[in-house]
């Protein structure tokens, strides 16, 4: 068996006396999705930022690519993160700096010297976003879904082979929600990557359950149940209660579970 792309093995994480993440478990695949769900409160957030290494747990380990992130510097983190992408709810863009600027970012932070191939990469992720026409804008000029789209833009700048969402649709009109849904799928479907998606749509989770995006189309398109390489076979789902995982699972036993707390997600 190849090297999952992401492995945690029992991580549990305490804020002074209140327990944010207890004994957490599993692993993704590459290539592969998590669907990650929950109330408020429960540990999302918490979960993705120690996945790229901003928070570390009180005992476990966190392994990207079969390497333990929890005892590394900040140093010996930096090639590490280089290869992960996250994108938050809010965009996070730098205000004062135009859309080419910001989504530049994080190629001059690596010092790539060379000018015009930092104009072409930039070009080359926003076309991939459909936001190249933007270029030249501040963010203050951008709707809230064109901000999300340019923050996806300058997150797989350096191609990161895994993708961590916190609620990427959250706020949005549903859509600009279908937009950035069928952004997570075309990075899935066209670049391979392992994405965990943090959400509190669960439309978003079933349309990238039952959807691949078609290179043909430039969109969305249903898949066969039975192609072993849909993305309902490669999905999967964990519910976080309390800071515990409450439920792991394919869709199909999350959707066809009796569980009365997890009914109150498919209510």
């Amino acid at each position: 068996m190849s090297t999952p792309a992401i492995e945690l093995r029992g991580v549990s994480l305490s804020f002074d006396s209140k327990r944010a993440l207890s004994n957490i478990s599993f692993l993704l695949g590459a290539g592969e999705t998590l669907i990650l769900l929950g109330e408020t409160g429960s540990g999302k957030s918490i979960l993705l930022k120690v996945l790229v290494g901003l928070l570390k747990p009180d005992s476990g380990q966190v392994l990207i690519d079969g390497q333990d992130l929890v005892p590394l510097s900040e140093i010996s983190l930096h090639p590490i993160r280089q290869r992960m992408g996250i994108v938050f709810q809010e965009g996070a863009l730098f205000d004062s700096l135009s859309v080419f600027e910001n989504v530049a970012y994080r190629l001059r932070e690596e010092h790539v010297p060379d000018e015009a191939a930092i104009e072409r990469r930039v070009r080359e992720v926003l076309r991939f976003v459909e936001m190249e026409a933007a270029i030249a804008k501040m963010p203050a000029e951008l709707s809230g879904g064109m901000r999300r789209r340019v923050a996806i833009a300058r997150t797989i700048i350096s191609s990161p082979s895994v993708m961590l969402y916190d609620s990427p649709t959250g706020g949005l009109d549903p859509v600009t929600s279908h937009t950035i849904n069928i952004l997570i799928a075309k990075l899935r479907d066209v670049e391979h990557v392992t994405s965990v998606v943090v959400t509190h749509r669960l439309q978003d989770a079933y349309v990238l359950v039952n959807d691949a995006f078609s290179v043909e189309k430039q969109t969305l398109v249903p898949v066969s149940k039975g192609d072993a390489a849909a993305p309902l076979s490669l999905t999967r789902f964990l519910v976080l209660r309390d800071g515990s995982a409450y439920f792991q699972g394919s869709v199909q036993e999350f959707v066809c579970s009796s569980d009365p707390y997890l009914r109150k997600f498919l209510a």
